[in-house]
């Protein structure tokens, strides 16, 4: 590794659950029906919640009326983290590889399509300022259209070439855009289980559970 980006739920943070009960409540209010798991793997994972949002009623919503529904939804999401105090830390291995990245000089950072509220959470909860600059962390500000954008912004803050990154994701979204900037060495945390025929591409050069397993 020369820099790595670390994508947060459901890499960092096995939060799968958490997210399907916010998004049904959300969905119901919407749609009068909870989402499904094609649903959510198919259409959800790793995407931003405006565009989500947007699917979902089928119409580009207002600014505003966007931002209120993703702060519902997230408010719902950190009320269920909370809930459950047994499953909120960080994945295995994860404190251990970041300590072992300070140690060896290697710098890193997060890109996550979670919002700002949910960031600030992540980072009072599980100590993340720790090992990273909460400044240096990227998430949905509504300024990024994509991952795509949000990898290339992490190549500036760790002053690096997307060549020369690694990049950390557990979504089929999170990974295409990974392959498509051009990384070189994606690692996949496959915590919601996808097909390992899906995982062939020459750029994807690990698939594994937790952080413990990630080679060095």
């Amino acid at each position: 590794m020369k820099a790595a980006v670390f994508d947060f739920n459901g890499t960092l943070f096995l939060d799968h659950d958490k997210h399907v009960k916010a998004w049904s409540a959300i969905s119901m209010d919407l749609r009068g029906r909870p989402i499904t798991e094609e649903e959510l793997h198919t259409q959800m994972n790793g995407i931003p919640n405006a565009q989500l949002l947007d699917w979902m009623t089928q119409r580009k919503l207002e600014p505003e009326e966007s931002d209120r529904l993703s702060r519902l939804k997230e408010a719902y999401y950190r009320q269920f983290c909370l809930e459950d105090p047994e499953n909120l830390h960080l994945i295995a291995g994860t404190e251990e590889l970041f300590d072992w990245l300070k140690e060896k000089g290697i710098p890193f950072t997060i890109a996550s399509a979670s919002i700002q509220d949910n960031m600030d959470f992540f980072v009072k909860t599980f100590g993340l300022d720790k090992w990273i600059d909460p400044k240096n962390i990227v998430f949905d500000d509504g300024t990024y259209a994509d991952k795509k954008e949000m990898f290339a912004k992490c190549c500036q803050i760790l002053n690096t070439k997307m060549k020369d990154l690694t990049i950390l994701e557990d979504s089929y979204a999170g990974i295409a855009c990974a392959l498509e900037c051009g990384c070189q060495d994606v690692r996949v945390i496959n915590s919601g289980h996808m097909d390992p025929k899906s995982l062939q591409d020459p750029g994807i050069t690990q698939v594994c559970m937790d952080m413990t397993e990630i080679k060095r």
